[in-house]
């Protein structure tokens, strides 16, 4: 097995990877694990002191709960493998507090966290308008969780695809209409001729509109043992931190799955 990087841009949070010489079976358990087990920090508890806005206590929890924080793993347990065993304490809970009145809009920036680690990444989101004479007070309870229990803890968005493979004949070179029908813009035309752009190989979605056009003389298949995986972060942890620890709780299930099958074989 190998990976290739294609692109890694921190800035916008996305990365793109080629897993090579894999199975599906594989890279579909890497995706579920990132979506469903990787944890992260979400706001779980609301305390209201305060609120006379236009908004219900249980709308504004809402909002608040889906605010993406900065996650630090390092610091925080998962409540369920902490030494207090969920009943909550620095290291598995941590406590933010929201007071604004109004008149004016309430944006997420105005949370104060305990931990500077662990606040807001959009800053601008907002949370509720107040009109003169309105207040909100409300301290709120962040813990680690996994998307399986709630979308709120999911880190992001991950998605593969098999590698693309063209094959082009000299009579399909002519073919230039390939390259207008080609809603990826994977060919190059020149000349009256046309080429892979290897810039957008990867973007082929191997939807078949050339292969139908040229009437076979442009082959597309799709390398089963290759995969390019498309990893978009919402915020709380970098992509790679967010593949690492997929791997690493994979490693974990199966050396479970390991010692369940050796105490049967028993």
């Amino acid at each position: 097995m190998e990976i290739e990087s294609i692109k890694d841009d921190t800035k916008n949070k996305k990365l793109v990877f080629i897993l090579k010489g894999s199975r599906v079976a594989f890279a579909n358990a890497l995706r579920r694990l990132v979506i469903e087990e990787v944890p992260t920090m979400a706001i779980e508890d609301v305390e209201f002191r305060k609120n006379t806005s236009a908004l219900y206590d249980e709308m504004i929890a809402l909002r608040l709960g889906l605010i993406p924080l900065k996650t630090d793993l390092k610091s925080y347990n998962l409540p369920e493998d902490c030494q207090c065993k969920g009943k909550g304490c620095a290291q598995c809970q941590l406590k933010l507090i929201l007071k604004a009145k109004g008149p004016k809009i309430v944006y997420a920036s105005e949370i104060k966290s305990k931990d500077p680690k662990v606040k807001p990444i959009f800053q601008k989101t907002p949370i509720v308008k107040l009109l003169k004479g309105q207040v909100l007070e409300a301290e709120m309870t962040a813990i680690l969780g996994k998307g399986k229990e709630h979308a709120k803890w999911s880190p992001g968005l991950v998605y593969y695809k098999y590698y693309p493979s063209i094959k082009i004949t000299k009579k399909g070179e002519a073919c230039s209409g390939c390259a207008d029908v080609c809603p990826q813009k994977v060919f190059d035309k020149k000349s009256g001729k046309i080429s892979i752009n290897e810039k957008h190989l990867l973007d082929c979605n191997l939807c078949g509109a050339c292969e139908e056009l040229s009437k076979g003389e442009i082959t597309i298949n799709k390398e089963v043992e290759d995969f390019v995986f498309f990893v978009e972060s919402w915020g709380q942890l970098e992509c790679k931190e967010i593949m690492l620890k997929a791997s690493d709780i994979l490693e974990k299930k199966l050396d479970v799955f390991e010692k369940e099958l050796k105490a049967k074989k028993k």
